[in-house]
């Protein structure tokens, strides 16, 4: 069972401040006159990888050289923004980090794990098949697997949601991009050692909606493909251990399509100045989608990474919507 008590949880925000400072959660006028309704905004965008990851890295690398001493090394797949957060907390405790990410995975990513001090390899395939890849090459070369989802991540992801909860604990609705599942397990975590009512809602793209069908049917469905540009939500699979403790106490999923998407990146940037990725901004094409249903309530989204490269972010405020990747 999952320790995700307040005490817990407190401990683990303690460790990630030591590397980072809070987040700002601000409520944007404009969005507020947009959709009808108090609009609060997380910014995990702002902090030192540009995306919520860097929290649980923290408490996992902590975890990690406290229990196994003698790992030398990380290895794990990702997108990029789990990455980027694994790479810079593993250096940071003198670990290794060798990264692998799908061919054709975002050059701006791939570049920032690469300055973080990571290997990075592209290997043929989807997130999935890189994560196949990277388990592989930990047996290999005796490397650690960092998973995608795992107690230690939930706990440090958990802290954005007590600073967003304690700042605004009258919130009726969050809603939480979903790739595996941390970021949303982390959120009902707080909301719930905090003793709150708020509803946590978990946003999935419609292209990649697995985790969401996995939700309604109570059982793990994964999808064929991830052809989706928001890549921090682009997951096949879902995480069963995740299912398990979000089913209970999520209260429901929103899909969003690439195109709802795109213009929520937009509606970031003519609203709030912030650049959003296509994860970044998913939790708000949701709350544009239920607008009517939230109009008069304090409703919070989490802009959970700003790592958008130059190119999608050009199709997207010419008024387009990028290519899957």
């Amino acid at each position: 069972m999952m320790d995700v008590s307040l005490a817990s949880l407190r401990a683990a925000a303690a460790l990630v401040y030591e590397q980072m400072t809070p987040t700002p959660q601000f409520a944007w006028p404009l969005l507020a006159e947009r959709l009808g309704c108090d609009v609060w905004v997380k910014h995990e965008n702002h902090t030192p990888t540009g995306a919520f990851k860097a929290r649980g890295a923290v408490s996992f690398i902590d975890w990690l050289r406290r229990t196994q001493p003698d790992v030398t090394g990380i290895i794990t797949a990702t997108r990029g923004n789990h990455g980027q957060a694994q790479v810079r907390a593993a250096r940071a405790a003198g670990l290794t980090a060798t990264i692998i990410v799908p061919r054709g995975n975002a050059l701006e990513k791939n570049a920032a794990m690469r300055a973080f001090g990571a290997e990075v390899i592209e290997h043929d395939g989807d997130f999935d098949g890189a994560k196949a890849e990277a388990s592989a090459r930990a047996a290999q070369y005796g490397l650690y697997m960092v998973p995608a989802y795992h107690e230690q991540l939930v706990r440090g992801v958990a802290s954005y949601g007590l600073e967003l909860l304690e700042a605004v604990p009258d919130l009726d609705t969050i809603y939480v991009p979903v790739g595996c599942g941390s970021g949303l397990c982390g959120t009902i975590a707080a909301k719930e050692a905090l003793g709150l009512s708020t509803n946590i809602v978990g946003v999935v793209s419609s292209a990649v909606d697995g985790a969401k069908q996995s939700f309604e049917q109570g059982r793990l469905i994964a999808t064929e493909t991830a052809h989706t540009f928001a890549d921090g939500i682009a997951v096949c699979t879902p995480v069963q251990s995740a299912l398990d403790y979000l089913t209970p106490r999520a209260a429901r999923f929103v899909a969003v399509a690439d195109d709802e998407i795109a213009a929520a990146i937009r509606a970031l940037w003519q609203d709030t100045h912030n650049v959003a990725e296509g994860a970044g901004a998913a939790a708000l094409a949701a709350l544009m989608q239920e607008r009517e249903a939230m109009r008069g309530k304090k409703v919070a989204v989490i802009l959970s990474g700003g790592n958008l490269d130059m190119s999608q972010a050009a199709t997207v405020l010419a008024g387009g919507t990028p290519a899957p990747m």
